[in-house]
């Protein structure tokens, strides 16, 4: 079966050390068969349904033995990541632009085959006030994006999540020839 094939790609993916996923439950209504993953960058301790804050991000591989036109195809890789930065970061005009090439950047550095790749990078800016005062200003940075693979080994498309995800909360790319944010963060709260 296909999605076995898959799934087991899902489960044998080489994460980075410093990324703690888990399999979660998968959404059940949007394709026949799907997994999903959590992943929190540590060395923060993560708690069973508390993001960490460095960064955090969930995978979903879907699967349709039909195809669905919209995908392209019979699979569709959904994903989210998150990290905060330095307010400064944060208003950074190409931020938006960065982010999105660092997940094509770590997909084909990976030579992950995937097409109809979607997707938008939101940058988020707020200040506290009242008793939220003395939290101050922060920022995030959150990517979603969607594509579909073109292999049943989708084990690369996994580490290149995993690899965006890393590299958003700041640490050193594992591929060479990419410029890191910066890994000073303004943990809120």
């Amino acid at each position: 079966m296909e999605f076995q094939v898959a799934l087991d790609a899902v489960r044998r993916a080489d994460n980075r050390p410093e990324l703690t996923v888990t399999e979660i439950p998968a959404p059940g209504k949007l394709a026949p068969y799907a997994v999903a993953l959590a992943a929190d960058v540590t060395p923060a301790p993560a708690r069973h349904g508390e993001d960490s804050p460095l960064g955090t991000g969930r995978f979903i591989l879907l699967h349709d033995p039909d195809g669905v036109d919209a995908w392209g195809g019979t699979f569709r890789i959904v994903c989210f990541a998150q990290a905060p930065l330095e307010t400064e970061i944060g208003l950074d005009p190409f931020l938006a632009e960065v982010s999105w090439s660092w997940l094509v950047d770590a997909l084909d550095a990976r030579d992950a085959q995937y097409t109809a790749a979607s997707g938008t990078a939101t940058k988020i800016l707020s200040s506290g006030f009242g008793e939220l005062a003395e939290q101050g200003d922060g920022a995030q940075i959150e990517l979603r994006a969607s594509w579909t693979p073109l292999e049943q080994d989708v084990s690369a498309h996994v580490e290149g999540w995993g690899e965006l995800l890393c590299m958003l909360a700041g640490l050193p790319p594992t591929t060479e020839g990419v410029t890191l944010l910066s890994t000073k963060r303004n943990l809120r709260g």
